[in-house]
């Protein structure tokens, strides 16, 4: 870690109401400049780097709150990011943990091995896998989007939809209705890459293995002759961004907003949008997925307080650090009831998958939907529960 990024934090505690795992526990060490100070004792040698103190950068959620409230400027996200990956090189992990996690990175990045997974979720959850089993979804398999998809009308650029793993298994609508969305917006659209971005691997400390997927995303899209990279997830899009690639990457309500408008109808429903941390705190992306709402005629936006704390999905973090996933989850839920919404919208799937469960064990199900699938059926004219296209 770089002592000169760990020197920034002034330990002005201004990051501590926004931060999740502080909000729970009152623990200084379980708050961003706790956190801060292990890895500062860890690096001149005061600390040793044991499984207390990896514990303590184990329960963090990356949620990025603290970057939005710190007015020093820390580079938390990369503080966070170089501890995990020396965590993962140094920490030997409890054997059932070290399983799960085995698990976790042979199946969720691979589509066609989550596919497959996804039929055996009636089966009973042993021991640490029970969270798997808590959070799997209704599934029902949905065709890939096309390949190529032509602009309507003149084309302002054409650009490559990142599909994504979980995203393009489980939410396979959505990256249908990105297609559509983009497409009458102004864009060509070309779906050339279908695999991982790496964002869950950086997320769990293999950060080599995240920049390495990272690239080949890229390269993928520049040989399909891609201008810029969207995502419709927003720790994909978070990661990518920052990845350092050529090729410029634009969270599709970005894309939305520099489109070309087509016409709109009428879609009569009360959305309560819930703000991915990966979308608001670490794109900065706030404005957009909300003008993206609010442009649709009749829809009435709603949104539930404390939009700044994480509802505790954070990559795989609701599968290896489930008590505290299923606590925040359950006050988003709430939170999200109060506003009496008849569907609820989120922009990134480990979201929406942690904020519907939550919303089940609480007796209130509510539908879920990407903005872009809102979007969509406006611009087609149809309504909440309508048959997709064919």
């Amino acid at each position: 870690m770089d002592p000169a990024l760990i020197d920034d934090c002034v330990h002005c505690g201004f990051c501590l109401p926004t931060c999740p795992t502080y909000v729970l526990w009152g623990e200084e060490m379980d708050s961003p400049r706790g956190r801060i100070w292990l890895m500062r004792g860890t690096v001149d040698g005061t600390l040793e780097l044991d499984r207390t103190v990896a514990e303590h950068f184990d329960r963090c959620l990356g949620c990025m709150a603290c970057l939005t409230s710190c007015p020093s400027g820390v580079k938390y996200d990369r503080l966070i990011e170089l501890a995990r990956e020396k965590v993962e090189e140094t920490i030997k992990r409890p054997l059932m943990e070290r399983i799960l996690r085995l698990f976790v990175f042979a199946i969720f990045p691979h589509p066609k091995r989550l596919k497959a997974a996804l039929k055996f979720t009636w089966l009973p959850a042993p021991g640490p896998f029970k969270p798997l089993r808590a959070l799997a979804p209704d599934y029902t398999a949905t065709a890939p989007p096309p390949l190529e998809t032509p602009a309507q009308g003149e084309k302002l650029a054409r650009v490559g939809l990142l599909t994504g793993c979980v995203q393009s298994v489980i939410f396979g609508e959505t990256n249908r209705a990105s297609t559509r969305v983009l497409s009458a917006y102004g864009y060509e659209v070309t779906t050339a890459y279908s695999g991982c971005c790496g964002a869950l691997a950086l997320h769990a400390g293999k950060r080599e293995e995240g920049l390495h997927l990272a690239k080949e995303v890229e390269a993928a899209f520049k040989a399909a002759g891609a201008d810029r990279i969207v995502t419709n997830a927003a720790g994909c899009g978070s990661h990518l961004k920052d990845a350092h690639l050529d090729l410029p990457v634009l969270d599709i309500s970005e894309a939305v907003a520099q489109g070309r408008k087509p016409e709109l109808h009428p879609l009569p429903v009360r959305v309560s949008f819930q703000e991915s941390c990966h979308l608001g705190h670490a794109q900065r992306v706030r404005s957009e997925p909300r003008e993206l709402l609010r442009s649709i005629p009749e829809l009435d936006l709603v949104e539930p307080i404390e939009q700044e704390l994480c509802c505790g999905s954070a990559g795989i973090y609701n599968l290896v650090q489930p008590e505290a996933a299923r606590t925040l989850g359950d006050r988003k839920a709430e939170r999200v009831l109060a506003t009496n919404p008849d569907v609820l919208s989120t922009a990134n799937p480990g979201c929406m998958l942690q904020v519907t469960a939550a919303l089940k064990r609480a007796g209130r199900p509510l539908p879920g939907a990407h903005p872009v699938e809102l979007l969509d059926l406006s611009i087609r004219g149809a309504q909440l529960g309508d048959p997709a296209p064919e």
